[in-house]
């Protein structure tokens, strides 16, 4: 019988450096958030299919692993860690005060199309605001989310902020059809500039078409922000994003916070602020969140609420990190075990480790096919170091 040995599409084994880099990520974030006074939640692996279609969520059902139980209902592999956060949230923690800050470190689960690349499974930490509305609440997990790719050690990286109601705004003022709206709002996030025009080609004498032609190229610094008001006219949408960022900027995260205002993903979902996090040397954004006002209701509790997720390997990616390699190797004699153990966990992680070999020329090619310096040899009350 000829069965596989290598993993599922869309899986990997993760080895050494990588799974170093991941507990890193997760273990700053960790300590990020519980500092900033949030409690952990953990949600199942898997979930009624039902769950994801009466939140909304923005996740198409076709990128869901799904599994039939045994009296046929569908559940699937958690797609998504909001939409179950906000379950607890309205039903188990239904009756403990707001704000509720909640983070958790869980793996999703998505599916991808036949050889588009990337993986099924996506490690990620995240924080759910539940019950805040209002500058403030944004303000804070803005900066926080400064602050979560900060402490993760990366050097370089940025956030950027829309607002999911400067969109609406404009696609409000158009008269077309819904789903050619839709069309649009994909051609604006996906940066096609192409069929954007082409799109947009029928409606030239409306006075929102300017400002959706130019919406996929005003990202950036705060001057494009004026420029949204010199084509859309005031807006409300826009004055709240000036005075985040004046806000920010005087907290000192001034530097880190950019614009693009054709962030019009997932607006079905998102309400408000949405923003992303990008970072050098990942190819898609690290973090993503916004504020989505209309999921806790779906489950019997109105509260507004906001968050956001990152994605601890692609953060992880960056770092670069290496296991620390091999220096020292003990051979150790009758009744010397503690004073091995001891030496061992006296020396930085990874550094040194116990021969399990009887003879000492054994250690020795042991050490030496390992790439170990020395040999640290512990008999009768004695200790010796040999070169390898």
């Amino acid at each position: 019988m000829n069965i596989p040995i290598n993993t599922p599409e869309g899986t990997r084994d993760r080895l050494f450096s990588e799974c170093l880099e991941r507990r890193q990520v997760q273990s700053a974030l960790v300590e990020l958030f519980r500092r900033r006074g949030c409690t952990e939640v953990i949600t199942p692996e898997v979930e009624y299919y039902d769950l994801f279609v009466r939140s909304g969520n923005p996740i198409p059902q076709e990128a869901m692993l799904k599994i039939i139980d045994r009296s046929g209902r569908i559940m699937v592999m958690r797609p998504d860690c909001t939409a179950p956060i906000a379950r607890v949230a309205a039903t188990k923690l239904k009756h403990l005060p707001l704000p509720q800050r909640l983070y958790y470190q869980q793996t999703v689960f998505r599916d991808r199309l036949a050889h588009a690349g990337g993986s099924r499974e996506i490690a990620q930490c995240g924080v759910e605001m539940i019950g805040a509305v209002g500058e403030k609440a944004d303000l804070e997990m803005v900066a926080m989310a400064v602050d979560a790719l900060r402490c993760c050690g990366l050097a370089r990286f940025h956030i950027e902020l829309g607002h999911a109601g400067f969109y609406r705004a404009l696609a409000g003022r158009m008269k077309m059809p819904q789903e050619e709206l839709e069309r649009l709002r994909a051609a604006i996030e996906g940066k096609s500039f192409a069929l954007l025009n082409d799109l947009l080609e029928p409606y030239l004498g409306q006075d929102a078409c300017a400002a959706l032609r130019r919406l996929p190229y005003l990202f950036g610094g705060a001057e494009v922000l004026d420029e949204a008001e010199a084509l859309a006219g005031p807006c409300a949408s826009l004055d709240y994003l000036r005075r985040l960022s004046a806000e920010l900027s005087a907290a000192g995260y001034g530097d880190c916070v950019r614009f693009d205002l054709g962030l019009v993903h997932q607006l079905d979902y998102y309400t408000g602020v949405v923003f992303r996090g990008y970072a050098a040397g990942a190819g898609a954004p690290v973090l993503s969140g916004g504020r989505y006002d209309g999921l806790m209701e779906q489950f019997g509790r109105k509260a507004e609420a906001t968050g956001f997720a990152v994605d601890v390997d692609a953060v992880g990616a960056c770092l670069n990190l290496e296991t620390p390699g091999l220096e020292t190797v003990i051979h150790y004699g009758p009744g010397q075990l503690s004073r091995a153990l001891a030496e061992v966990d006296g020396r930085p992680a990874g550094s040194c480790e116990l021969s399990p070999c009887r003879t000492l020329d054994s250690t020795l090619s042991l050490a030496r096919e390992k790439g170990a310096a020395e040999v640290l040899v512990l008999e009768d009350g004695m200790e010796r170091r040999l070169t390898v």
